[in-house]
């Protein structure tokens, strides 16, 4: 909690173009943003002990070629999300820093060339 997380998605989508206002979506389990042709899709599962019905609209989204998907507390999810994915873990510090931790499987290498400039 407070990590850092939702501010890490407004910051991607500010990067993508996106003027839509980024909130939390920890109430209302998912939410979506537009960004030029691709749509952003923000999921919280913090609050969910089982995904239910929610995991086949994640699964339908996953599908999407111009959808990017943001899932926060994905543990409840990990059978729909696709093997390889970018992973970022975001740790708060006792200085109230962040340590961003990405793991990015070798096809998509490319993504964490760009991110580390």
């Amino acid at each position: 909690m407070g990590g850092g997380k939702t501010t890490f998605t407004r910051g991607l989508a500010r990067g993508l173009g996106s003027l839509e206002t980024v909130a939390s979506p920890t109430f209302t389990i998912s939410r979506v943003y537009e960004a030029g042709s691709l749509h952003i899709h923000h999921f919280d599962f913090y609050r969910l002990h089982e995904a239910g019905i929610i995991a086949e609209e994640l699964a339908e989204v996953l599908e999407d070629n111009q959808a990017i998907v943001v899932v926060e507390w994905a543990d409840v999810v990990q059978d729909v999300l696709p093997t390889e994915r970018l992973t970022i873990t975001i740790e708060k510090t006792p200085e109230d820093s962040r340590i961003i931790t990405f793991k990015v499987p070798k096809r998509l290498a490319h993504i964490k060339e760009a991110l580390s400039c």
